[in-house]
């Protein structure tokens, strides 16, 4: 698979406002970092973007979550290691990530409030919408993620 094109430099004032929102995301939200490497993991995981989901998981793990929690990101209502909290978070990821199945229910909502401001709602809720935008550029122009030392199963 190649890539299809340079997002970058096929309109580079797209991609400055779309990178305008995941900084506002990362470093003007006041959003837990961890919450936020939750969310994009799990969202990437849905769309299917295995740029975003490589680097997420580096970045979760750089971070300090540990292996186990990243690895159970995708089968998280089978697992005991996210709080309800988190448990919050990932259901309106998902909720969000397959809007045109979901409409995003109340059930996926509601819980937030246990949790969130209305700002913090919003601002997840921004960046639930970030990373659904790059997983679509991403997936959609076949960005390749980087290729650390291959090891094949023996």
């Amino acid at each position: 698979m190649r890539a299809r094109l340079d997002f970058t430099k096929a309109s580079p004032e797209a991609f400055q406002a779309v990178l305008g929102l995941e900084n506002y995301v990362v470093n003007q939200s006041g959003l837990d970092p961890h919450l936020i490497h939750l969310l994009k993991l799990r969202a990437s995981q849905i769309n299917g973007c295995a740029y975003c989901v490589d680097m997420h998981s580096k970045e979760a793990r750089r971070s300090g979550l540990s292996e186990q929690w990243i690895n159970l990101v995708s089968v998280w209502r089978e697992s005991t290691v996210f709080d309800d909290r988190e448990r919050a978070v990932l259901e309106w990821t998902e909720a969000l990530t397959n809007v045109g199945d979901t409409g995003a229910p109340d059930s996926a909502f509601e819980p937030l409030k246990d949790f969130f401001s209305e700002k913090e709602i919003m601002d997840l809720t921004i960046a639930i919408s970030t990373i659904n935008v790059w997983n679509r550029i991403a997936v959609g122009f076949r960005n390749q993620h980087p290729v650390d030392r291959v090891r094949k199963a023996s």
